[in-house]
Order: structure tokens, then sequence, then C-alpha cells
């Protein structure tokens, strides 16, 4: 099997050689812009930038003339549906049918450089150019038309992508009839380009199916994994053995020796490379490479242990800090000191895997005229950026062409395979395969960062809010690749980022605010994960109002409204908690078990995502009502029911909304119910499923959706919002069950047991 073309492109046929023949091509409309180099992200921001600018323009939108229409995007698809809502936009503008346009997606050599796909910035940002220059083709287009028939664009209709004089109907004709034997290279306006008014969408807001979703059904070759080109070899590597550990001096410092001989008798052995740190095998067969990696026999010098992780709040609150004043209002102290009723509280977030299904994979092509990757990374861009470096290359002699993988939300092993890749690829001089391992990838990933939010705060003599201090500190940087690190490239020297301030600031108005941040440099190899700080930070902020809520005696979905000045969040937690069948001054069990003996309760929560650096911009706004219940003879918790809201503004893809919503929600009860890594002092323990379970099928709970109706409204982002408040409401349910606070997750049956042996609080 061969599978080293994206889709949309003939056989054998690199992105690099399709944009080339692309802009050659005399029959076709382009929308396009002057090559330039990626944008530099922000100081304390992951990312990485260089000078290069590539020889050829960008190409947004291209019409031809045999009635196809391609479309480029930087940002690339990790199983959300974004290819298909893309595809809705550019078809909306051009008022041609889906099965016409075909999008291309974040490969080096054809699609812009529009950054890394993250933070739900691909609806709401990238895809704002794509749109423009769709409607810029629709103008172009017709106002040929009107000139060759001599009258004015008003009087012009399209549907389908034919253009009809809607006085003289029998008057038509077709965009790519137009198009015949014309090069037609348009610079992409900046500017206002008139776009189609929501009035009249035919697509989007509309459900459209996946265009992406049939060939996976049919098991045609779509993933990363799946390419094979020929001559290709297959490799392995060798980790060090420090698992998941990224900083000190002893990174890419502690080989000792390699016994070449304990492997030389593998049949297909081809090579066994080694540089510093880094060791990999490559072998005519992948059962070979395998072989030779688990028998090769390594000399390692002894590592430094890592310091315990089992008192995760010390260990985070010990780490030196750099303290960043993100927001002061009024007077904190002042209003703590005279307030009714105060409280302090601590709330603990564990080390979390990404936890990709499926290992990560890549192939690599060496050659004297450059390298060719094919990778499941999310940062293309970055990455050729990381390739140049490690294999002192120009950047226009690397090409990363983006497929399918095991999804991520943050960083995976993707980057780090491709890299593997490279190196074997550049010592034996042919295309090499690499895969991971389940240990490895369990090992190696950069986990989602632990995190610990220190809250006190106040109510008045009447229970309104009155004061909250909030310091959250994330110990993460952006994870280097691991080649670099292992064979010397960069120092083994922690870049602090910061990334703790992701809805930092709490939605609801407290007359006297102080919120901090602590940026910190990491402890073990940490990125981020789904909703990055977001979603930690947003479990203090919901658990913390809860709490107030109960001293002042009100009903937690009043208190909340009644604090909450953003009308959109009234609406949406109204309209969820109305699905919900809420209850006003309604109680579970709180702690008494009842006639079965469970102990059942119900959580509400509320958040909006507000990522990038602070003060950052807000994603949707989403909200939970969940019920639950708990055996307190074994901890064991089953979520009975549960109604997530959403408010997104405009949806493309209402399915793909609702989709990507019940994704967050599976994800985020998963990591709230059971995940946590956990660490020895060589480094990471949990290396396969029995060490890091994640949610079954069997414990998928009844989900109910609420749309937010918002189409006449901007679209926001979607990809992380709905688990930003998961934990939250997972901890607010067991409260209302059990009587006690739950501050830590996950909330397993060993936490839950813990929990109920602490004496009921004072009512």
């Amino acid at each position: 099997m061969q599978a080293t073309n994206p889709p949309g492109q003939p056989s054998g046929q690199t992105p690099r050689e399709a944009r080339r023949q692309l802009l050659e091509r005399g029959d076709a409309l382009l929308v396009t812009r002057a090559p330039q180099p990626g944008a530099k992200p922000a100081p304390g921001q992951p990312g990485a930038a260089s000078s290069y600018v590539q020889p050829l323009p960008d190409v947004f939108v291209a019409l031809l003339a045999e009635g196809r229409v391609l479309a480029f995007n930087g940002h690339v698809d990790l199983g959300t549906g974004i290819r298909t809502s893309l595809a809705q936009i550019v078809a909306e503008e051009l008022s041609v049918d889906m099965d016409c346009v075909t999008m291309i997606l974040g490969h080096t050599e054809e699609a812009p450089n529009q950054g890394p796909t993250i933070a739900s910035a691909t609806i709401q940002i990238s895809a704002v150019p794509l749109r423009k220059a769709a409607a810029q083709a629709r103008e172009h287009l017709l106002a040929m038309a009107a000139a060759q028939w001599g009258i004015p664009v008003a009087r012009l209709r399209i549907e389908a992508g034919r253009i009809t004089d809607a006085d003289q109907p029998q008057r038509s004709t077709s965009y790519f009839t137009l198009l015949a034997g014309q090069k037609i290279v348009l610079t992409l306006d900046p500017g206002d380009v008139p776009l189609k008014p929501a009035s009249q969408y035919t697509l989007v807001g509309r459900s459209s199916q996946r265009v992406d979703i049939p060939a996976k059904v049919r098991a045609e070759p779509v993933y990363v994994h799946d390419v094979r080109v020929p001559g290709m070899l297959h490799g392995r590597v060798v980790r060090p053995p420090h698992p998941g550990r990224d900083g000190g001096d002893f990174i890419g410092n502690s080989l000792l020796s390699v016994d070449r001989d304990s492997v030389a008798h593998i049949p297909g052995l081809v090579a066994v490379v080694v540089q510093g740190d880094f060791v990999g095998v490559v072998a005519e067969r992948e059962e070979q490479a395998q072989r030779a990696m688990r028998e090769l026999k390594l000399r390692w010098k002894d590592i430094p242990p890592l310091p315990a992780m089992d008192d995760l709040e010390t260990r985070l609150r010990d780490l030196p800090a750099k303290r960043r004043e993100l927001l002061r209002q009024g007077d904190l102290d002042a209003a703590m000191g005279s307030a009714a009723q105060r409280i302090e509280r601590t709330y603990v977030w564990p080390y979390q895997m990404h936890a990709s299904i499926g290992p990560s994979c890549a192939v690599a092509d060496y050659r004297e005229e450059g390298l060719t990757v094919w990778s499941g990374t999310q940062n293309p861009h970055v990455m050729r950026i990381d390739l140049a470096r490690l294999c002192e290359l120009d950047e226009g002699k690397i090409e990363v062409i983006r497929l399918e993988a095991a999804g991520c939300y943050g960083r995976n092993c993707a980057d780090d395979v491709v890299a593997d890749a490279a190196l074997l690829s550049r010592a034996v001089g042919r295309p090499v395969r690499v895969q991971l391992t389940r240990e490895q990838e369990h090992a190696w990933e950069p986990k989602g960062a632990a995190q610990l939010m220190q809250v006190r705060g106040a109510i008045d003599e009447a229970g309104r809010l009155s004061a909250y201090g909030f310091q959250t500190r994330y110990p993460s940087n952006d994870a280097p690749v691991l080649a670099l690190l292992l064979t010397g490239k960069i120092a083994p020297e922690p870049r602090v980022l910061e990334m703790g301030d992701r809805t930092a600031v709490p939605p609801y108005a407290y007359p006297h605010l102080q919120i901090d941040c602590d940026d910190v440099a990491p402890i073990v190899r940490a990125g981020w994960l789904r909703g990055v700080s977001a979603m930690p930070n947003s479990f203090a902020h919901e658990v913390f109002i809860d709490e107030l809520a109960e001293l002042a005696r009100e009903d937690r979905l009043a208190y909340r409204l009644a604090h909450l000045p953003d009308e959109r969040a009234s609406a949406l937690l109204q309209a969820v908690a109305e699905k919900a069948g809420w209850v006003a001054g309604a109680s579970g069990s709180r702690g008494t078990p009842e006639a079965d003996g469970k102990l059942r309760g119900r959580g509400i929560a509320y958040a909006r995502y507000v990522h990038s650096k602070f003060p950052g911009f807000g994603a949707a706004w989403s909200a939970w009502v969940i019920d639950i219940e708990v055996d307190p003879a074994d901890g064991a918790l089953k979520v009975t029911s549960l109604v997530v809201g959403q408010d997104t503004g405009m949806m493309v893809n209402p399915d793909g909304v609702r989709h990507q919503m019940h994704g967050n929600i599976l994800q985020s009860l998963s990591r709230v119910l059971k995940e946590r890594v956990s660490f020895g002092p060589q480094g990471t323990t949990s290396l396969e499923w029995g060490a890091y379970p994640i949610l079954h099928f069997t414990e998928v709970p009844p989900i109910e959706i609420v749309l937010m109706q918002r189409q006449d409204q901007p679209p926001m982002g979607a990809g992380e919002s709905a688990s930003v408040p998961s934990a939250a409401a997972l901890s607010n349910a067991l409260f209302d069950a059990t009587g006690r606070r739950f501050r830590q997750p996950p909330f397993n049956a060993e936490c839950i047991l813990a929990g109920l042996r602490e004496p009921l609080p004072a009512p």
C-alpha cells in the first residue's frame, strides 16, 4: 500500500509540486497573498518563528476550469471535523456545492503559515482570510459575467456555481466556463470584501456530514500510520532511562556505551544510530526493528532521582516563581477584613496525559536535495523550524506533509517522532518509518501540567459577593522536541512560559479582586492539554462560588445569576438549568444515604474559555448540570444524567459543534473521574493503560446538548469550551451527594472513600 498523498492531490505528487503546478496553470482563478514569515509568538507564549519566507505566494482559494475548488488553511484537522466546516464556509461564499470543494490543510509547501492549531482559533480567526478570499473570487467572477453581458452586477444571481441574469434567466454561465483559457491571480484584499449576509446562507449554519468519515469507514489509508513510500525502512528509538524528564544537566549527556554486537545477529538490521543520547535502530522490516530495539544493550549514567511527587500541593507550592499581577480592583485586604464571612481554599490539579489511543508515527525521506516528512503534527510550520535546526538545513529544503493521526489537543509525541525519523533517514540514506511503542508514548508525551490554585474570598452581611483573591501556578514550557535535547542541539534549560493565566479572572462581579499568576519552570516534561490552565482555574472559580452560595444559604443557580454580568452567560445557564429540570433550593443526599443506600447529588458550573496571553479573548460559553450517584460502600460514582449547553455564536456546522461537545464531555469526564499520571524516582511510571485508566464505553452517561441559537453573532471557538466547567460541576455534585468538598481530582473511588471518612462539616 502506498498512501503518500493528502486528499485532493494526484498520486505521486507532493504538496510542493502541487503548488508550483497550480501557480503555473492557465485555466484557473487564484486568490493569493505575497509570501511572508510566520507571526512571532508573544513573549512568554508557545511557538517559534524564523525569518524564512517561502519563495512562492500563499494560495487561499483556487477555482479550476474543470469544476473543482481548492481551498487552503494553515491549521489542521485533529479529528474535530474542521475540514468540513472550512469547506462549508468556502462553498457558502462561492455558492457552489460542497462536493466541489477540497480543503488542503497544514502542508508547509501548500498551506499558508497561520501558526499552530491551538486555542480553538481555526473558525474564530484563521478562517477569516479564507472566507474573504472566497468572497473576493465570487465578486470577480460576477464582474466578469456582468462585463461579458453588458449588464450591472446587481442583476446577477448565483446558484451551484452558475451565474444567471435575473431579468433574462435563459442567459446563464458557470464560474468554470468563464475560467476557460483564463489565468486570473488576485491579491487577497485585507479590507472589507463584500461577504454574503447570514440571511442568505444555505450551507453555513446547517448540519453537514463530515467529509472525512467515508474514507475512514471504508478503512482507506488516510492516517500518517498508513504512509508507505518506495524503499522505505523501519526504525525504532531507544529512550534514556529518565522517562518524561527533559530538564537537568544529565539530559543529552547520559549515554556511556552502546553494544552494537548485541543486535548484530538480527536479520535485516541496517544500522544502529547514535548521536549524543539519541539512539535508534533501522531494519528492513518492522518486526526486526522492534526486536533490535528490545535487545540492544546500552549503559547509562546514574540519573539524579526525581523529587517525590506524591504530595503535589507541597511540590507545586515550593517551586520558585515569578509573580505576574493580572488584575487589581478595589481593596481586597480591607474587604476581607470587614467581611461578614470569609473562607480560604486550595485546589490542586494533577498531571494528566493526552493519552492518544494510537502511538505517534512519522515517515521521513532525507535526500541530498532536502528533507520530506509525513507527519501528524498540529504545528507543521513550527515543526519545519525544529527540523531545520536539528538537521542543519535551510527551511526551504524541508517539506512537512501533514496527515491525520491520533488526536491530542495539546502536544503528544507527534513532533518527537518526526525528528526521530529524520535523524534515522539521514543516517541510512533511505526513507524511514518510525512508530513509538505504547510505553514510549505514555512516558514521553508532554504531560498536561499540574496546577495549584489558592483562593480567598468573602461575602457581605446580605450574602452578596464582596472579595476574591486568586493565585495560580502552572509548571510548563513548550516541551522542546526530544531529539533536539538528546542530541545536544539545544540546552536542557527550562523556558518558563506564561500559560497559567487562561480564564484566571472569575466571571462573577466581585467588587474587590486580586488575580495573580505565578510563572514557574516545569518539573517534568509538560505542556498543555485541552483547555490549558482554564480548566483548573475554572474548577477553582466554580467550586468556590458554590461554597459562597452555601454560606449565603442561596440556591446555587440563583446565586450565580445574581452576580453574573454577562447576559449571554446568564441566558445559557438558565437554558441549561431549564433543560435539566433545575429545582430552586433543592439539595441532594448531603451525606445521608437514601433508601437504596446510595448518595445522590446534582452539580452546576459555568465557564467561558478565555485563551491566549492575558487578558486574552473569549471562545464559546459553556455550562453543565450533572446528576450523580455514589455508593458509599466502595466509592463507586455513576453519572446518571448530564446536560451541557454552549453558546458558540454562529455555528458553521451545528452537528459538528454537537460532536465537538460530545468529545469534550467524554474526554473531560475521563480526566476528572480517572486520570492522573504517577511518577517514581526515574520519572513517569504510568506506562500502559492499566496504570493510566480512561473512561470505558460502559461508563458513558446519557448526555443532552443545548445549543444556543446565535447565528447572527460572530463564531466563537468550540474546540475546548465544553470541557472547562466539567471538573467543577462534578465536584459540586459530589458535595451535594456526600456533604464533603472535593478539591483535588481525579474523583475516583479511592478519593471518594477518603472524603467519606472525613466527618461531615457542621451545618
